[in-house]
């Protein structure tokens, strides 16, 4: 490969074409392959690295505590989980109609996953996704109220196209932290997708705001509105497995 050539595929920001440019050009000599195919093959190759560029940058802002997919969810632990509606939420529909969705369950029946599991659908076709605790959210606007940073750290909340709020409902909220949570619930209504995964039934959500219950409905009436539910119910996936007879002879 020339220099002119190389200079030239970085000054047009197409290095990515570098990497199988050699292997392109054996493969079009031997295969006596047209001009218009040759470079048709060399552009697919910088398309896919920027995909993967993308993607690989996307998942990384999304913080995700694992690597969790839908191929890996234990759908058969769950036999009456909406399996339908899931792979509907995996085309990404939801998120087209700006609708939020609510998955509750007891503890340990893969809500967390499930979530990020549609958030990992997400990113694959090009969303921004971000993936935080209840406790972390609230905490980071108020550590951003005391650094002068609110409207800034508020602001990358409210525009995110799909804000996964995990743990919602784990610890109630106070004052202001309960008011910053509306308000980035109402600045987000109908804008973008919010989803909540939450161990408390629907009809306890109301309890999550203690000190002031109107706040409450009206943040949860625009949680609920339009909103896709999700029910997860089962045992825990993390139930202590029994232990092997051997050992439980030898006590």
């Amino acid at each position: 490969m020339s220099l002119y050539v190389s200079a030239n595929v970085r000054a047009l920001r197409l290095s990515g074409i570098l990497d199988s440019l050699e292997a392109r050009n054996r493969q079009a000599v031997d295969g006596q392959m047209a001009y218009t195919e040759f470079l048709a093959l060399l552009l697919q190759d910088e398309v896919a690295r920027r995909d993967q560029r993308k993607f690989d940058t996307l998942l990384r802002q999304a913080h995700f505590r694992n690597h969790k997919t839908l191929e890996d969810f234990a759908f058969d632990r769950l036999p009456n989980l909406n399996r339908s509606l899931v792979h509907d939420l995996a085309t990404g529909r939801y998120l087209q109609e700006q609708a939020p969705v609510l998955i509750v369950g007891p503890c340990g029946t893969g809500k967390s996953h499930l979530a990020q599991a549609l958030g990992h659908c997400a990113i694959r076709q090009g969303v921004d996704v971000l993936f935080i605790t209840q406790g972390d959210l609230v905490g980071s606007l108020h550590a951003a109220r005391a650094t002068g940073s609110f409207d800034r750290r508020f602001r990358q909340l409210a525009k995110v196209t799909l804000l996964i709020i995990d743990d919602f409902g784990l610890k109630p909220m106070r004052p202001p932290h309960d008011e910053d949570f509306h308000d980035l619930i109402a600045e987000r209504y109908e804008r973008v997708s919010t989803m909540l995964t939450s161990n408390l039934d629907f009809a306890e959500w109301g309890d999550v705001f203690p000190a002031n219950r109107m706040l409450g409905v009206a943040t949860l009436d625009r949680l609920r509105h339009g909103a896709y539910r999700l029910i997860l119910e089962g045992d825990s996936f993390r139930a202590p497995r029994p232990l092997p007879e051997s050992q439980r002879n030898a006590r």
